[in-house]
């Protein structure tokens, strides 16, 4: 019974858990079950993969690709162009089959360490946001580049991603 009390009294506080999640409740969750997220594979005209900068306290500090923990209830094309709005202020276009579909798992920790990542092949369909580009110096989060190979300091979960990055792999 106190179990169920203690639900109803979580669930009488979200007001939408499409819109997210408080961040201790979503990181309580996180402990208990995998997360889906999209993954935006991202290329030009000259082969170039569109990366952006991440700095937290469970991955640190590192190039990444674009993406985003689905929502409750969000199809998953809705993910795809919010990621695409959020971290590079642009819109994208994409194959309705996912490129990859891996599970990504953290041995060392239980906060945020288990995923089922969905890789989607995008193209963009608008220009990025120029304020979000790196473009020397110290970089800050959020900030995207193109990159001609896959950087040395990519975070280590999306190694997996390397040789979509390298080009090694059909897109």
């Amino acid at each position: 019974m106190l179990i169920q009390n203690l639900i109803e009294l979580l669930e009488a506080r979200i007001e939408n858990p499409s819109q997210g999640l408080p961040e201790e409740l979503f990181l309580f969750i996180s402990r208990l079950t995998p997360m889906v997220n999209v993954d935006l594979l991202v290329k030009n005209m000259e082969k170039e993969t569109l990366l952006t900068w991440r700095d937290d306290e469970f991955y640190g500090p590192g190039w990444h690709v674009p993406g985003g923990i689905v929502r409750f209830k969000e199809p998953l094309t809705s993910r795809i162009h919010a990621v695409a709005a959020s971290e590079l202020g642009a819109s994208v276009e994409f194959r309705s089959e996912p490129l990859a579909v891996n599970e990504i798992m953290n041995a060392k920790r239980d906060t945020r360490g288990h995923f089922i990542s969905l890789l989607y092949e995008c193209r963009l369909t608008s220009q990025l946001d120029p304020d979000l580009e790196y473009k020397s110096g110290a970089i800050k989060n959020g900030e995207w580049a193109w990159h001609a190979s896959c950087p040395k300091n990519l975070i280590s979960v999306q190694e997996i991603y390397r040789p979509n990055i390298e080009g090694l792999t059909q897109t």
